[in-house]
C-alpha cells in the first residue's frame, strides 16, 4: 500500500509538472505578443524582449487609434457581433428543437441536407451575387445572414436537446403549452450550458470576420475591425518601406517598429475574446461535453 501511495504521488507530481509546462507553451506566445506591443523599438531590434516589456511604449496603440475610423470599426464590429450572436443562437435553437423531437417526419432528410452544407457550398462568386441582389451591401446583415446557422454548432445543440427527458415535454403539454411554449419555457432554459458554448463560438466567428467584410462592406465607417487593423498594418508597412528612400517620414523617427504594430493589432483583436471566455468557461466545457456525446 505504501509503495502504491509513493508511486501515486510521483505520478501526480509528474502530471502537475507536465501540465504546467503545457500551460506555459500556450501562455508564453500571448505574453510575448503583449510584451512586443509595449516595448521600445531599440529593445526589439536588439532581441531583448522575451516575456515582459522592455521599457514602456504605447505608440503602437496610439498609431492604431489615431484614426477616428478605428473607433467606428470597433463599435460596428461589436454591434454586429452582439446582434449576430443573438440571432444565430436563436436560429440554431429554433432549428435544433423540431429536429430533436420524436416523430418529426422528414427530420432525417432535412438533417442530411443540412450536413451536406458542411462539405459543399455555393462558392464565393454566387454568394457575392446573392448578397448584391438582395441589397445587403454595406449592411451588417451581409456579415450575419450567410453564416446564420453553423452546421457543427447545430449538431451540438441538437444532441444536447435529444438528451433532455421526453417527459418534460409531455408534462408541459398536459399544462397546455404549445410547441413554441415547450421550446421557450422548458427547453431553452435547460439549454443554458450549450447556449454559452454556441455564444463563444459564434462570438469568435463574428469578431474575426475578415473576408466577407472585405467583400461586402465598402463604407469606411462600417469597416470590420479585422479589415481595419489589416489596413493599418499595411499602411504602416508601406510607410516603413518609403522611409528606406526618404528618411524624413514620421514612421522613421518614431519609436515604433512593424513588430510593435503587429503585436498591438493582435492584442486589440483577441483581447475582447480573452475577457469574455473565462466568464463562460464552465458552461463552455459542459456544453461541448454533453452536446457531443451522441450523434
Amino acid at each position: 500500500m505504501k509503495n502504491e501511495t509513493v508511486w501515486s504521488r510521483i505520478f501526480d507530481v509528474f502530471n502537475v509538472i507536465f501540465f504546467v509546462l503545457i500551460s506555459i507553451t500556450f501562455l508564453y506566445p500571448v505574453l510575448y505578443i503583449i510584451s512586443v506591443s509595449l516595448s521600445e523599438a531599440k529593445a526589439i531590434t536588439e532581441g531583448r524582449v522575451f516575456a515582459w516589456p522592455v521599457g514602456f511604449n504605447v505608440e503602437a496603440y496610439q498609431y492604431i487609434f489615431k484614426d477616428s475610423t478605428t473607433i467606428n470599426s470597433v463599435g460596428f464590429t461589436a454591434l454586429f457581433t452582439v446582434v449576430g450572436v443573438a440571432v444565430s443562437v436563436l436560429a440554431t435553437a429554433l432549428t435544433a428543437y423540431p429536429l430533436s423531437r420524436r416523430g418529426f417526419k422528414g427530420g432525417g432528410m432535412i438533417m442530411n441536407a443540412i450536413v451536406f452544407t458542411m462539405y459543399f457550398s455555393g462558392g464565393m462568386i454566387p454568394t457575392y451575387m446573392t448578397i448584391k441582389s438582395l441589397g445587403l451591401f454595406n449592411s451588417m446583415w451581409s456579415l450575419i445572414l450567410p453564416n446564420l446557422v453553423d452546421t457543427f454548432l447545430l449538431i451540438i445543440m441538437l444532441n444536447f436537446m435529444r438528451e433532455l427527458p421526453y417527459e418534460l415535454e409531455e408534462s408541459a403539454r398536459v399544462e397546455g403549452c404549445s410547441n413554441f411554449g415547450v421550446f421557450w419555457r422548458v427547453y431553452l432554459p435547460l439549454c443554458i450550458p450549450v447556449i454559452a458554448t454556441l455564444t463563444i463560438f459564434y462570438a469568435v466567428q463574428y469578431w474575426n470576420t475578415f473576408m466577407p467584410a472585405l467583400l461586402y462592406i465598402q463604407d469606411r465607417n462600417k469597416m470590420a475591425l479585422q479589415v481595419k487593423l489589416y489596413t493599418v498594418l499595411s499602411s504602416f508597412s508601406d510607410a516603413i518601406d518609403s522611409t528606406s528612400v526618404a528618411a524624413s517620414s514620421e514612421a522613421a523617427t518614431s519609436n515604433v517598429l512593424p513588430e510593435n504594430v503587429k503585436g498591438a493589432t493582435t492584442v486589440v483583436a483577441v483581447l475582447p475574446i480573452l475577457v469574455v471566455y473565462p466568464m463562460l468557461q464552465k458552461y463552455f466545457i459542459k456544453g461541448v461535453a454533453i452536446g457531443a456525446v451522441k450523434g
